[in-house]
This record gives C-alpha cells, sequence and structure tokens, in this order.
C-alpha cells in the first residue's frame, strides 16, 4: 500500500487508465474488422455482379437510397 500523496494517486488511477487502453484496443479492432469486412463484402458483390451480367447479358444497376 503506497504511503505517499504521489503515490497513492498513481495507485489509484492506475486500474482505471489501463482498463480505458484495453477498451480502445478493442473497440479499434472492432472498428478495423468491421471496415476490412464492409471493403470485402463490396468487393465480392461488384465481382458476382460482373460475372451475373457477363452470364446473362444484362446490365443491372446498383440500387439507390430511398428518400
Amino acid at each position: 500500500m503506497p504511503h505517499g500523496i504521489v503515490s497513492g494517486v498513481v495507485f489509484a488511477l492506475t486500474p482505471t487508465v489501463l482498463l480505458g487502453v484495453i477498451f480502445w484496443f478493442i473497440m479499434r479492432a472492432i472498428i478495423r474488422a468491421d471496415r476490412t469486412e464492409r471493403a470485402a463484402y463490396t468487393k465480392i458483390e461488384a465481382e458476382e455482379r460482373a460475372r451475373f451480367e457477363r452470364e446473362r447479358g444484362i446490365t443491372t444497376t446498383a440500387p439507390t437510397s430511398a428518400e
């Protein structure tokens, strides 16, 4: 157990700071994984649309947002 004021403050804040850093790394990993998954899905979808158009000879358009 710390006996000084500074060491007491450090002792009290260390768990909070460490949990904050761990939380930040986890959230960063989740956001990066989501971003790469969306990019991969978009690429696969574009390839499938191109293959469908080549096989069927049909030109499709991307869906537009309904406003």
